[in-house]
This record gives C-alpha cells, sequence and structure tokens, in this order.
C-alpha cells in the first residue's frame, strides 16, 4: 500500500472517530441520553455505524471530558452530576475566567476586546428566542471568546476540558433555570467591570456572576 493510501485512510479513520465524538457529545449534553444511562458497545456501533475499536475512541475522549464514567467492570454510563459537583465546576470556571478578566482590564488596548465581548453579548440577544440548545452555544460563546482574548493558553485548554461538564450542568438545571443565567445584563456587568480598567473589580464581576450561576442551577436540587 502506498504512502499516500495509508494517509488517506488515517484520515478517514479519523474522521469517523471525530464524527462520532461529536454526535455521542451532542446527545449526551442536550440530554437525549440522560445520566445513568448505560452505554452498550453494540448497539452505540451498530447505531453510528462505525466499527467497536473506533466507538471506543471517542469513548475514551469522552471520559477525559467529564461526560462519562466507568462504573462496576469497568461499565461505562452517561455522567451524573450532583449539586456539589456542579459547584465545584462552577468554582474552577470562575477561577480561570477571574483571571481572564483581570488580565483583559489591565490592558491597556483593552477596547478591542471590550468590543468583541460586547459583540457576543449581542449575539445572545439575538439567539434569545431560540431553542435551548443555541442559547447555551451563544453563552458559552462569551465565556469562550473572553477566555481567548486573554492570550492565556494554558487557560484556555483548562477551560476547554471542563465544556462538557459546564454543557451538562445547564442540562441538569432545566429549561426555565438554564435560561436565568442566560441573561445578556449578568454578562454585560462582567463587560463593563472589564472595560473600567479595575482588574479586581473585573475579577469580582466575574466570581459574583459564577456564585450566582451555580446557585441558580442547584436550587431545589436534593
Amino acid at each position: 500500500m502506498s504512502v499516500e493510501s495509508t494517509s488517506l485512510l488515517r484520515l478517514e479513520k479519523t474522521s469517523l472517530r471525530e464524527q462520532a465524538l461529536t454526535a455521542l457529545r451532542r446527545a449526551i449534553t442536550t440530554g437525549q441520553l440522560r445520566p445513568g444511562t448505560h452505554l452498550v458497545e453494540t448497539e452505540l456501533s451498530e447505531a453510528l455505524q462505525i466499527s467497536r475499536g473506533t466507538l471506543r475512541e471517542a469513548m475514551r475522549q469522552l471520559q477525559q471530558e467529564g461526560l462519562i464514567s466507568a462504573g462496576l467492570r469497568g461499565r461505562l454510563s452517561v455522567r451524573h452530576l450532583d449539586a456539589k459537583e456542579i459547584r465545584d465546576i462552577f468554582t474552577v470556571r470562575a477561577a480561570l475566567e477571574s483571571l481572564a478578566a483581570r488580565e483583559l482590564a489591565n490592558r491597556a488596548d483593552r477596547s478591542d476586546a471590550v468590543e468583541a465581548l460586547r459583540q457576543a453579548v449581542a449575539e445572545m440577544d439575538r439567539w434569545a428566542a431560540a431553542n435551548l440548545e443555541d442559547r447555551i452555544e451563544a453563552d458559552l460563546k462569551f465565556h469562550r471568546t473572553m477566555c481567548q482574548l486573554s492570550g492565556n493558553e494554558t487557560l484556555l485548554h483548562s477551560w476547554s476540558s471542563l465544556e462538557g461538564s459546564i454543557r451538562m450542568s445547564i442540562m441538569f438545571a432545566g429549561v426555565d433555570r438554564a435560561i436565568k443565567n442566560m441573561d445578556s445584563k449578568r454578562h454585560l456587568v462582567i463587560v463593563d467591570a472589564i472595560e473600567s480598567g479595575e482588574a479586581d473589580q473585573a475579577a469580582a464581576a466575574v466570581a459574583d456572576h459564577m456564585s450566582g450561576a451555580a446557585s441558580v442551577l442547584v436550587s431545589g436540587a436534593a
């Protein structure tokens, strides 16, 4: 077999893995696959029309993202988040995003970053009448953008590793509580604090945002 054809096969396999990963991640974070659902390789590989080997590669990635977990005898199931885990996730988010906000507020040339964040908030408003999944994406785009604009690749990587769990925590809350956290005015408070150039104020605005969001998500939880 030529080098060229070998490379093409490897790319095709990677594409299948990525497609399976995207499909499974979406099914989990939208609630199609409910928390606690056991993931049976034979059923999933048949449904996705991929080999069990390719499926296992995708499942390993989902474990790393915290979307699925191994139980007795290594049996995989969709992870169930409890109230403490959600608070823990948002505590880590607060630390990461407070650092991003502080970095941006300290910049003399922060005007471009502020404008990008205001555009992200405007996009949230444009999706306000959309379905929950699209609204979640618009909300996460704001927070991801803030981390990207910080220029700290380690920070962004750490935040991205939480993204799957963040989506799950939002779905855990149900539509009404999830939407309450997506109010654009709550996000503009962060942008205004960054624009002020007061780093402590910007970091505090993010910490308050995350503390309030976590409380809303777990309210009424056992």
